[in-house]
């Protein structure tokens, strides 16, 4: 018997649901941006070097990337209610206790803790989306999410950069801690899984799980996914979370509010480019790992035009990079969009879990690479680095970048070809600038 339907899709419930949710999203963005703007301060107060300050992020995204697989199949246990509630706590705990720690090992946890939390919103957010709103409503609410969820980080960049100066650490980061506890009231009030009468519980059989994972990663399409999010997303990331303020303070000379205020560009642009992109991806489907390159060789140009300089970079030419980078984001959502294709709906989550490992994975080895080339740089310890230091340890971006476009090339062909293969006409069809949306398939596995 079908499930009984108590709300309509698509409506002032569902987007009531989806604001809750992005709220979260919002915050966790913050969180996780939030050491962007206090490396300096964290080098600081915990007396580290680079490489200590790189693993505080290097380990919460690991945390993050790793738990992504995970979360998909606790989504299919538990529901995005469950979930979303769970991640609030653990980035609240994790936040409160990053502000009273002193110790480096101590607040290495408590990152990881954040990282923990934070791993459960994303895919969360997307499953209620899923659920909540009609099929023609969802790519656009989607790329909506990942948009407005960039406000954290403007959050972070902004008003916690002058909390952190302004107040002091503890302060700061104690006052970002509590408003999870507000936020998690809220969710237990409005959200609710489904506009249905709950189904009952998911039994996850272990045996199938494992069947259907790796036919979803056979799937040369999901791998284009993880590779087009691994080779536009990293630099982003890797700047917004820890080493622009510092590479921009420390290298390039400017004040931290002017830094600060390049960081919160960075982030507004992200919606502009965003906008720009999923109009283009939308019309010319065909083309969208060719559109992700095309992103990423900008970003590959602008960088290398900064580095060969022997002296800081104008503004304006700061501004471009930043702005490129900025549009890594929103090409890295074409990942997901390629695994839609690509896989059926009955294995999306455990494809976009799989997607999603990719860019995170790139920039916590780039985060890694960058601290430890700096140590080398500045053998005596410290952080006292300058542009020479900088302009080497910032280009160890090429050496992934150059793996990821080898590997969106490769794998375009072979998705092409399986796309072919398994669904003719289907090349044609996006050939057209017509979506093509998976048909899916007669078992569901897994699950």
């Amino acid at each position: 018997m079908s499930p009984r339907q108590v709300h309509n899709i698509g409506r002032r419930r569902a987007w009531a649901v989806w604001a809750v949710a992005l709220s979260v999203y919002v915050l966790a963005v913050f969180h996780r941006s939030s050491l962007g703007v206090a490396g300096l301060l964290a080098a600081d107060r915990f007396g580290i070097s680079a490489t200590e300050l790189a693993a505080f992020t290097v380990l919460q995204l690991l945390v993050y990337a790793g738990m992504q697989v995970p979360v998909g199949v606790a989504l299919d246990r538990f529901g995005s209610r469950r979930l979303i509630v769970t991640g609030l706590a653990l980035m609240t705990v994790g936040q409160l206790a990053f502000a009273f720690v002193e110790s480096f090992p101590a607040a290495l946890l408590a990152r990881a803790v954040i990282g923990a939390g934070d791993a459960m919103i994303f895919t969360s957010v997307l499953r209620l989306v899923t659920a909540w709103f009609l099929v023609r409503q969802a790519p656009v609410v989607t790329q909506l999410t990942g948009q407005v969820g960039q406000l954290g980080a403007i959050a972070a960049a902004g008003p916690l950069s002058y909390a952190l100066h302004a107040w002091g650490w503890t302060p700061a980061f104690a006052a970002a801690s509590s408003i999870g506890v507000v936020l998690m009231v809220v969710v237990v009030l409005v959200l609710k899984d489904s506009p249905y009468v709950s189904d009952g519980v998911v039994r996850i059989k272990l045996v199938a799980l494992a069947r259907s994972l790796r036919a979803v990663w056979g799937n040369p399409g999901t791998r284009l996914g993880l590779w087009s999010h691994f080779v536009s997303q990293f630099s982003v990331t890797v700047f917004s979370l820890l080493w622009g303020f510092p590479f921009l303070v420390r290298g390039e000379g400017l004040s931290t509010g002017q830094a600060s205020t390049l960081l919160m560009a960075m982030t507004g642009w992200v919606v502009v480019s965003g906008l720009v992109l999923g109009w283009l991806v939308t019309r010319l489907p065909f083309y969208r790992s060719v559109i992700v390159l095309c992103v990423v060789a900008t970003m590959a140009l602008l960088w290398g035009v900064v580095l060969v300089r022997d002296t800081p970079a104008p503004m304006w030419l700061l501004v471009l990079l930043v702005f490129a980078m900025a549009s890594g984001g929103p090409a890295s959502m074409v990942g997901f969009d390629l695994a839609r294709s690509f896989t059926p709906v009955e294995v999306s989550g455990r494809a976009n879990g799989l997607v999603n490992i990719g860019g995170f994975s790139a920039s916590l080895l780039t985060m890694g690479l960058v601290g430890l080339v700096l140590d080398l740089r500045e053998p005596a310890g410290g952080t006292a680095y300058d542009l020479g230091d900088f302009r080497v340890a910032m280009c160890v971006q090429y050496l992934f970048w150059g793996i990821g476009a080898f590997q969106v090339v490769r794998y375009r062909r072979k998705a092409l070809d399986h796309l072919a293969r398994v669904h003719p006409g289907a090349i044609e069809q996006l050939r057209r600038g017509e979506t093509f949306v998976h048909p899916g398939i007669g078992e569901r596995e897994g699950v």
